[in-house]
């Protein structure tokens, strides 16, 4: 009975009620218009640029197309365009908190611009990596993806959610899990450390009740 009560303690942060989750939105319907143009800038780039990162934009670009995270009221149509006039602009930058000051590990930036209740243009730039113990890291393609999804989800009106589980998120924690295993059972293996630690525990009891009471 001590052990599953144990147990049953550990496990329940783990799984919070559905209604404790929040998915704000900066406008409902930032776009007066469809479709809504993109520029993707691949030709001034930074010197950590990868050629990949251009296909996984365009898949961030599908995902939100194809439903997102279901949190939209409408569904966004994209034309990918040639010219900075557009009305989304995606652009890669070396070091985010060096050029644009942004919060340590930031690794993207949406400035939207807002008249009337409506999104005139936003600015989307995309870091390609960070400096580590002197080394230079670059994100991968799995990560690009998400940094380029969750920025989207700011060009497209929505704010940052309280669910780990959404591409909304506010921390990077969606960026750095890029193992295709953590990412798939991450959940699982959080599980399975807290039921060993609930175990260590039970025993650890057990064993003291047991020299108390000799």
């Amino acid at each position: 009975m001590l052990f599953l009560l144990l147990l049953t303690v550990l496990i329940l942060p783990i799984f919070p009620a559905a209604s404790e989750f929040n998915y704000p939105r900066i406008l409902d319907h930032p776009w007066d218009h469809s479709p809504i143009t993109v520029y993707i800038d691949n030709k001034s780039v930074p010197p950590h640029y990868i050629p990949t990162y251009y296909t996984q934009v365009q898949k961030a670009l599908n995902y939100w197309a194809e439903g997102g995270n279901g949190k939209l009221d409408y569904t966004p149509v994209f034309e990918v365009v040639d010219s900075e006039k557009a009305d989304i602009r995606i652009r890669w930058v070396e070091n985010l908190q060096k050029d644009q000051g942004a919060p340590s590990r930031v690794a993207g930036d949406t400035i939207p611009f807002i008249v009337n209740g409506r999104f005139i243009r936003v600015d989307i730039m995309l870091g390609v990596g960070y400096s580590q113990w002197g080394e230079w890291v670059s994100y991968s393609d799995i990560a690009m993806l998400a940094i380029a999804e969750h920025e989207l989800g700011h060009a497209l009106g929505l704010d940052h959610s309280n669910d780990k589980q959404d591409i909304m998120y506010p921390t990077n924690e969606q960026i750095n899990n890029t193992n295709p295993i953590l990412s798939k059972y991450g959940s699982l293996l959080l599980f399975a450390v807290y039921a060993v630690l609930a175990i260590v525990v039970f025993l650890s009891v057990s064993y003291i009740l047991r020299r108390v009471t000799k």
